[in-house]
C-alpha cells in the first residue's frame, strides 16, 4: 500500500492536549511527538488538513475570535518545530444548542470542502483522530482510518474501532510512522 497522499487530522486529543473546551491560546499544548510527526508529513509533500468540532462556540463557552486565537497559537507552535498544516476547518455547532448541522463530524462535509478548495489528492488519504467520529468520513471518502487511543478517547470508540478492524495507536507520531512505513514495503 502506498504512503498517504493527504492526511486529515483531528485537533484536540490528537495534535494538542484535550483540555475540554479550549478557550485560551495560552492553554494550547502540543502532544509529545505531534509536531515532528506533522513535519515528517510536510517533508514528504503530504497535505495535512485539520478538521475539528468546536461545540464550545455553540455552547457559549468561547467565541469564534477566541477559537481563532487558539488556532493561531497552534500554528505558531507547529511553525516553531518546522511543521505546518495546509488548512484548518472547524464546525462551531452542536445539535443541542444550534439544531441540526451538516458540517459537524462525523459528517464528511468539511472534508469534502477541503478536498474541493485545495484540490487534495485523494488517491490514498488517511484519517487520524482520537474519536470514532474523526474516522467515520473514511467510510464514504475512502482511505485509511487510524484511532489515537489517548486519555480523551472513549472506551466505546476503541471498541467500535476494533469491530471495524481499524488500526489503533498511542499517538499521532505512531500513526505517521505506520503510514510512512508503507513506502518501505
Amino acid at each position: 500500500m502506498p504512503p498517504p497522499t493527504t492526511v486529515f487530522l483531528d485537533r484536540d486529543g490528537t495534535i494538542i492536549r484535550d483540555v475540554g473546551y479550549l478557550s485560551r491560546a495560552d492553554d494550547v499544548e502540543l502532544l509529545p511527538g505531534a509536531a515532528d510527526a506533522i513535519a515528517r508529513l510536510n517533508g514528504r509533500g503530504i497535505s495535512v488538513i485539520v478538521i475539528t468540532n468546536q461545540s464550545g462556540i455553540a455552547r457559549g463557552i468561547f467565541s469564534v475570535p477566541q477559537y481563532l486565537l487558539t488556532q493561531r497559537r497552534l500554528d505558531e507552535l507547529l511553525r516553531d518545530h518546522g511543521a505546518m498544516v495546509n488548512a484548518t476547518y472547524y464546525c462551531p455547532d452542536h445539535p443541542d444548542f444550534t439544531g441540526p448541522c451538516t458540517c459537524r463530524k462525523p459528517s464528511p462535509l468539511l472534508f469534502e470542502r477541503a478536498i474541493a478548495e485545495h484540490a487534495l489528492d485523494m488517491a490514498s488519504p488517511a484519517f487520524i483522530g482520537d474519536r470514532w467520529r474523526d474516522l467515520q468520513p473514511s467510510r464514504s471518502l475512502g482511505g485509511t482510518p487510524i484511532l489515537v487511543n489517548g486519555p480523551s478517547t472513549p472506551p466505546e470508540d476503541v471498541q467500535t474501532a476494533i469491530a471495524h478492524d481499524v488500526t489503533i495507536v498511542a499517538s499521532l507520531a505512531d500513526a505517521v510512522s505506520l503510514l510512512l512505513a508503507r513506502d518501505q514495503s
